[in-house]
């Protein structure tokens, strides 16, 4: 479990995903992906294999929230390994619907 402030840089331990925090709450979680916790850019790789149940891929330049609407990560690298905080998957953010200018 880490606390997370905005600008920390992440990477799985078990395939290529790497993702930036863009919001975060002062609050100690865990971030995994493809069912592993996500480590620092300079700790080194592990030898896990990707869980099948967190294998749905994340896809680059996509933002990561949680239910709450939270935590943000915005995928700078994409892998097979699905984000999860706390064990809750986390879904792509969608864009806000601009007003019509008729």
């Amino acid at each position: 479990m880490k606390v997370l402030k905005a600008g920390t840089r992440l990477r799985s331990a078990v395939c290529d995903a790497e993702v930036m925090v863009i919001r975060a709450t002062p609050a100690a979680v865990s971030v995994t992906c493809g069912g592993a916790e996500m480590i620092g850019m300079a700790d080194p790789k592990a030898s896990a294999v990707i869980d099948a149940a967190h294998a749905a891929g994340c896809l680059v330049g996509k933002r990561y929230v949680d239910v709450n609407d939270q935590f943000e990560f915005l995928c700078t690298k994409g892998g097979k390994g699905s984000l999860a905080l706390d064990g809750a998957t986390l879904t792509v953010k969608q864009a806000k619907a601009l007003p019509s200018s008729d």
